[in-house]
């Protein structure tokens, strides 16, 4: 039986090799096409995952089950002739994050059919979070490190009886390997700047110490080995306007910490708009598997925007332009449930956080069929437009360069995805020694 590929995380960093990995946090089809067809470049794995909020057994937001997602993705490293054996697949944030306003009883059966299901779906990486409240939590008290450890070690004993599932259909199935931690930031961004804080090297070990006890409470001590790494926080978040970048000063202590602990590494989440020398740091200190999701689709939105002004001012037939600006942002007001909560201030200040926030909440409408058919009609119009030069240097001027310079083709399509490729280099910079992230511009 092959062994999970991300167990060479962890044997190698014992033996003195500078290695780490990105987790591309996404179900965006542009950004997996962009990521899959990147790394041909080195044929490395490749981490896809998905959060239990886009897919989940009742569909999630994205409105997929967990088959229905590695079907998707492998379906896309099928048209572009990728070798699916290199993608792992991850399944984030699985717990009761979806349904955290259902009692206990409820919310953890919703969380044991859904890691049930992510591992009968070959998934090799699964984040267990059972660091949220649910609905008969008492609200003024924390969460204690043993009570979300209980929770992760109920749902580690439902994926361990699940693989043995697998095991009946697929006798060579991998075994996935597991994350686990109390100090988990919250998926897609923080809503209050304010409120991060660094991980304290006593609340890691006290984790580790709550799941091994849990673990051997209720008879699963021996899984623990499938644990390959602890979610911190070191230090690292973005807000809706607002970037902490990492300063390895102040996860020195958390990182020595680690040390002790060599069968496993770090997972850095919120690891978005972080720049590339910053995220070679945190892999260089331990952070070995490196978060990135929001970025990605704003990336791709950025993108967008940028062809949609580069039509406006090729096409002067309102009726023909697409205008994927003007419908995203009415669908947006008709539906704001996913981002009322989290864009404050002024109807103008709103409107701006809509479009250009960090946190990217518009991604979470890529899916309705209104903005996808205006995102494909876009797509579509400029897909054999000649762009000037002049004016892809305008709107989008890293792309122009390499257009300059014969390394990229000048069509829609190719351009959106090419925007995804500048945020992807900068996790190859991180986790890869001697890249030279220059050299994707000259």
């Amino acid at each position: 039986m092959k062994s999970n590929p991300l167990y060479s995380l962890v044997t190698k960093r014992q033996n003195g090799i500078f290695t780490g990995i990105p987790s591309f946090c996404s179900a965006n089809k542009i950004v997996i096409e962009a990521i899959l067809e990147q790394s041909k470049r080195f044929n490395d794995k490749v981490v896809i995952e998905a959060t239990s909020n886009q897919v989940n057994q009742f569909g999630g937001y994205f409105r997929m089950t967990p088959f229905d997602f590695r079907d998707y993705v492998y379906k896309i490293a099928e048209n572009i002739d990728y070798d699916k054996s290199n993608i792992i697949l991850g399944g984030d944030h699985l717990g009761p994050q979806p349904w955290q306003h259902l009692p206990e009883k409820e919310a953890m059966e919703n969380s044991k059919e859904l890691v049930r299901q992510t591992v009968l779906a070959g998934y090799l990486k699964i984040h267990l979070d059972t660091s949220m409240r649910v609905g008969d939590d008492d609200i003024n008290q924390p969460l204690t490190d043993d009570a979300i450890a209980r929770r992760g070690a109920i749902l580690m004993k439902v994926a361990e009886e699940a693989y043995q599932e697998l095991l009946k259909e697929d006798s060579g199935a991998i075994h996935p390997v597991f994350v686990v931690g109390s100090e988990v930031p919250i998926p897609g961004g923080a809503q209050d700047d304010g409120k991060m804080k660094v991980t304290t090297p006593d609340d890691f070990e006290n984790t580790i110490i709550a799941y091994k006890r849990q673990f051997d409470k209720y008879g699963i001590a021996d899984l623990w080995k499938y644990v390959i790494a602890v979610v911190v926080q070191p230090g690292v978040e973005f807000g809706e306007s607002e970037i902490h970048k990492y300063n390895r000063l102040d996860s020195f202590q958390l990182c020595q910490k680690l040390k002790e602990y060599p069968d496993l590494v770090f997972e850095g989440h919120s690891t978005d708009y972080q720049s590339p020398e910053a995220l070679k740091q945190m892999v260089e200190d331990g952070i070995a598997i490196i978060k990135v999701g929001p970025a990605l689709t704003f990336a791709v939105r950025e993108a967008l925007f940028a062809l949609s002004f580069i039509e406006r001012e090729l096409e002067e037939d309102d009726n023909k332009r697409s205008h994927f600006v003007e419908v995203l942002e009415r669908v947006m007001l008709a539906n704001p449930k996913d981002w009322k909560n989290y864009y404050k201030g002024t109807s103008k200040e709103q409107a701006i956080s809509r479009k250009y926030s960090y946190s990217d909440r518009c991604r979470y409408y890529f899916t309705q069929p209104e903005v996808e058919t205006e995102m494909d009609k876009l797509l579509n119009n400029m897909a054999d437009v000649d762009i000037p030069m002049g004016l892809l240097m305008q709107y989008m001027p890293i792309q122009y360069m390499k257009v300059r310079d014969g390394k990229l083709c000048k069509t829609a399509r190719e351009l959106v995805k090419d925007k995804v490729v500048n945020i992807v280099e900068d996790y190859n910079y991180a986790v890869k020694r001697n890249y030279m992230v220059g050299s994707i511009y000259f």
